[in-house]
């Protein structure tokens, strides 16, 4: 059962009290969205059945498609940010033609998971959370429970399915595209031909690099639809609760984004 009565307790008596009781309720709210993933990752078996793949299809039109626009203008931007910050560094000491390495490495390895994973928890994270949280304060999830439909099944499977696919789908786009970017602003402003800026680009960028950051992308993947599903499950108070697990979802996705890239990088780069 995901729906619960809401508990009542009574104000915190003292400041250590208000953030004891923050931490025990943050701690619950980990577990209990942790429970969820395992329980939506446990059905894929019904992946292929007739309603959850129109699902799936659906959510990965919404997901990949959708969000192309606002990913190509990130990706493109960021890699000629890059480009241009780092470029006007290096020209001061004469190694202007290392922008390419600098650039594809950073992308493949941090920028381009980290940029997707920012673009898709504000856009698609958001839309979860907002959608489940009207559910959840129409009693639709309620409802559910009662005729023993499985919400984790019919809701956050399709969802986690979607993501866990097109998070990496989309940093290899965001990768390209960051690399590209790059190379825009190496040959107009800082004068490096676009042979050079590739030849360095592809030569020193590891197969390692790639995956790291594509393993990156599929966890925050992860995040963000546990996340999204969890706060939109636990909405209350109608339209200001909807508003609220919305704005839940964006703040704790940015932050376990940065926490979990940071711990991913620090354990494959020693």
């Amino acid at each position: 059962m995901i729906t619960r009565e809401p508990q009542i307790v009574d104000p915190p008596a003292n400041t250590f009290a208000a953030v004891g009781r923050a931490l025990i309720q943050a701690w619950q709210g980990a577990g209990r969205g942790l429970m969820m993933l395992l329980g939506a990752a446990a059905q894929t078996p019904f992946l292929f059945s007739r309603k959850n793949r129109a699902d799936v299809m659906n959510q990965l039109y919404l997901v990949g498609i959708k969000s192309l626009g606002v990913v190509t203008v990130v990706g493109l931007f960021t890699g000629m940010i890059l480009a241009l910050q780092v470029g006007l560094e290096l020209r001061r000491y004469g190694q202007e033609n290392s922008i390419g390495t600098l650039v594809s490495i950073s992308m493949l390895r941090e920028m381009g998971p980290f940029m997707t994973g920012l673009v898709i928890a504000a856009s698609v994270g958001s839309a979860i959370a907002a959608q489940m949280g009207t559910m959840t304060v129409g009693e639709e999830i309620a409802a559910l429970d009662v005729m023993g439909i499985s919400p984790l099944r019919y809701l956050m499977m399709p969802r986690l399915v979607a993501l866990a696919i097109m998070m990496p789908l989309l940093t290899v786009y965001t990768n390209l595209l960051g690399i590209f970017g790059g190379a825009i602003v190496g040959a107009s402003q800082l004068g490096i031909s676009w042979e050079a800026y590739f030849d360095n680009a592809f030569r020193y960028a590891e197969n390692k690099d790639l995956y790291v950051g594509l393993f990156k992308s599929f966890l925050f993947g992860l995040i963000i639809v546990t996340v999204a599903c969890y706060q939109g499950f636990t909405a209350t108070e109608g339209a200001v609760g909807v508003g609220r697990a919305t704005r839940r979802t964006v703040i704790t996705s940015f932050l376990l984004i940065l926490v979990v890239g940071y711990f991913v990088t620090r354990l494959f780069y020693q």
